[in-house]
């Protein structure tokens, strides 16, 4: 159920000293285009569920599960009957290094199911059961004991994209553990120095490699390009800057590294539907 809906911004309303929300939704509700902060896990226990996030349409099945990431426009169409696991986690608290580069690979969404991903999927489905059964229980440890499960699902499915993207390696090239060592550095340079005037070239060039080579490779292991990357990590910031009424929007493009107020308005647009002014009404 959508609780706190302001426009299409939904505030989650997190259970009493959790950093989080589930709930098994029977509901016969549509639910209209909004986005929320938090990831959103959905997984059907019964019947099925439509979702669309984005562009993207998903008809999900029985025990498939789809991962929402954080500021995903997404719409909910649910049939007259069946029930399904709604979970919606907050990362705010995750200072991992490898969270924004997750979160890239993953976006907008990612569908779980035995046909696309059967390697993974009883072993993904099982840490959702056991995530909702721990959010129900009684134990003192369970905001911990959910978390653990949460990353496991991020890590196994990012580990898997990781791995269906990778191409073979020349003999003379960095070792498969240095090569991607290599690349967790390059996306936390860029997390670090996002606001800088980074650009493919000076970033190759650190790097070691042609810009050409360095795109590739970039995208073979993030799953998006490198300004697709910057620049989500750009308007992240934004939002966090936004939400302060005393900043405007001309120093919160300045202080996310973009060379115009133009270049800010197109891009923050672009990737989340809104104006900068808009998103600071919805969330006001």
């Amino acid at each position: 159920m959508i609780e706190n809906l302001s426009g299409t911004h939904e505030v989650v309303n997190y259970r009493t000293n959790f950093r989080m929300r589930l709930y098994n939704n029977k509901e016969a509700e549509n639910y209209p285009p909004h986005w929320h902060a938090p990831y959103e896990l959905i997984m059907p226990t019964s019947g099925s569920y439509r979702v669309v996030c984005s562009d993207q349409v998903f008809s999900l099945k029985t025990g498939d599960v789809l991962i929402i990431c954080p500021g995903t426009l997404h719409e909910l169409f649910a049939p007259e009957s069946g029930a399904r696991i709604i979970f919606q986690p907050s990362i705010s608290c995750i200072t991992l290094r490898e969270i924004d580069m997750i979160t890239a690979m993953l976006a907008p969404a990612i569908c779980i199911t035995p046909e696309n991903y059967p390697s993974i999927h009883p072993h993904i489905r099982s840490l959702v059961q056991e995530i909702s059964e721990a959010y129900n229980s009684a134990d003192s440890y369970a905001e911990t004991f959910i978390y653990s499960r949460f990353l496991d699902i991020l890590y196994t499915v990012a580990r898997v994209i990781s791995d269906d993207l990778r191409e073979p390696f020349d003999a003379d090239a960095l070792s498969q553990r240095d090569y991607i060592e290599k690349f967790r550095s390059i996306c936390d340079y860029i997390n670090d120095n996002f606001a800088e005037d980074l650009s493919l070239e000076s970033v190759a060039s650190m790097a070691g490699f042609s810009k050409y080579h360095f795109s590739r490779l970039f995208k073979q292991y993030t799953n998006t390009t490198f300004y697709r990357y910057l620049n989500e990590r750009r308007i992240s910031h934004a939002k966090t800057l936004l939400i302060s009424p005393d900043i405007s929007v001309l120093d919160a493009a300045i202080q996310c590294g973009f060379s115009s107020h133009t270049a800010f308005l197109r891009m923050f647009k672009q990737l989340t539907g809104y104006t900068p002014t808009k998103f600071r009404q919805m969330y006001e």
